[in-house]
């Protein structure tokens, strides 16, 4: 089973219709989405329809949670703030209650991969934490059992490794090979907002026939995004941002 997991795709419908055609040339069987579909972008609803339509199933983020009223705002700096309240006011009722029905995980081994997928983390994943460390990572490895965990949330990709020692490591940010015994936590950063300096589209591809993940970036039409972001009114930076991988 090929898996691809997109992330963290923030109303840029650019650049998800970029990652879309990307993967059907990937060979990709099944599409999984790891939230956060809406927030920061001036297109939800166009990306609402593309996720419904693509997905094989989606889990919750933090900002689509916001945006149907699941989380109180006050979590969220200005401009995410700003960007919530707008996307709230664009949604049809059945787009609020898609938001709103998504689960804030999923596990199973359904895909032909001993997987849990979250937004966030895999222990309490509405609290809407944050795995950037080694310590955070390993807190995150001691409240799951699965051999693999798929996130998002930071925006940045990156391959965190429990060894059967008990190590943990980080063991790449663009190819993984998995390795019988290990334990694995994978984010795979951002379609629409990349933060990790690489202003591409990003995604995952999960091979668990080849027992491998690669890191996929795709060119998209940025300055087209950015127009509509700034069309919309919403924050400047939230263009801007766009071109730095910021």
């Amino acid at each position: 089973m090929i898996i691809a997991a997109i992330s963290d795709i923030h109303g840029n419908h650019d650049a998800l219709k970029a990652v879309l055609a990307d993967i059907a040339r990937s060979g990709a069987e099944r599409i999984a989405c790891l939230g956060d579909v809406v927030g920061y972008g001036a297109e939800p609803r166009q990306c609402i329809a593309a996720v419904r339509d693509a997905a094989a199933w989606t889990v919750a983020g933090n900002h689509d949670y916001g945006a149907v009223g699941r989380l109180d705002l006050e979590f969220f700096n200005a401009n995410a703030r700003r960007a919530i309240e707008w996307t709230a006011g664009q949604l049809a009722p059945d787009e609020r209650r898609w938001l709103s029905a998504l689960p804030s995980a999923r596990q199973g081994d359904d895909d032909g991969c001993d997987l849990v997928a979250v937004h966030s983390t895999p222990f309490h994943p509405e609290d809407w934490h944050y795995i950037l460390s080694i310590d955070e990572a390993e807190y995150q490895f001691e409240r799951f059992t699965r051999h693999l965990c798929l996130v998002g949330h930071s925006h940045q990709p990156v391959f965190w490794q429990l060894s059967p020692a008990g190590e943990c490591s980080v063991v790449g940010r663009e190819y993984l090979r998995l390795e019988p015994g290990r334990r694995y936590i994978i984010n795979a950063g951002s379609v629409g907002q990349p933060r990790d300096g690489d202003p591409r589209a990003c995604y995952a591809l999960c091979d668990s026939g080849r027992q491998e993940i690669v890191i996929r970036r795709v060119e998209y039409d940025i300055g087209a995004a950015q127009k509509k972001i700034l069309r919309a009114g919403l924050p400047p930076r939230l263009a801007e941002r766009l071109a730095y991988g910021a």
